[in-house]
């Protein structure tokens, strides 16, 4: 399989990075442990590596949309120090009931929608069907099933919270449930050496 087609979308809060609530200031911003590692293995297969986040605090007031360049920005600085980068960032800064102007809108970009994923699949002419959507949120898994992609669920964040007290009444189950996502980064290269086969 050519891997260039494959892409593994990528939950920020919770799956990338530590979950706290809306990051108002990049100082609290910290990656989790094994992010890295899990995003360098991606960047050595030639898999693309892409961040998929709602960022709903802008709409909500309560920070600016330059605080998310700026947390994006140690994000980026973080991998770096690894050896490891983000092909793209997506964000979502809109939400359908609150704030006001372009951010107060019901948008196909705000996950569970798949604006984020279609975008990226557009610009890095991805296969949608051989992609990945990696998140600690049920709503992470729907976002991929909306476009034909995986959807893994990792234990980090809300993630083991929600797998243990939700996964009961869940509408869509995850293709695999990860402990975070250098375990997910593992599977999903392992799936698609199965698949290649």
């Amino acid at each position: 399989m050519d891997l260039n087609c494959v892409g593994v979308f990528m939950d920020r809060d919770g799956t990338v990075s530590k979950e706290i609530g809306y990051v108002n200031h990049a100082s609290r911003y910290e990656l989790l442990p094994r992010t890295s590692l899990a995003i360098k293995k991606l960047n050595q297969a030639g898999i693309k590596a892409l961040l998929a986040t709602n960022q709903a605090g802008v709409a909500r007031g309560y920070f600016k949309e330059e605080m998310i360049g700026e947390v994006h920005a140690k994000l980026e600085r973080l991998l770096a120090q690894e050896d490891a980068y983000l092909d793209e960032i997506y964000y979502c800064h809109h939400h359908p009931d609150v704030g006001e102007g372009k951010f107060n809108k019901n948008c196909n970009c705000r996950k569970p929608k798949p604006g984020m994923l279609l975008q990226g699949a557009e610009e890095f002419d991805l296969d949608l069907n051989k992609s990945y959507m990696v998140g600690d949120k049920i709503s992470d898994v729907e976002t991929a099933r909306r476009v034909g992609a995986k959807g893994i669920l990792v234990l980090t964040g809300y993630g083991r919270g929600n797998y243990e007290n939700d996964r009961d009444s869940w509408e869509v189950k995850p293709d695999y449930v990860a402990e975070d996502l250098h375990d997910a980064v593992e599977w999903i290269l392992s799936h698609l050496e199965k698949r290649d086969q």
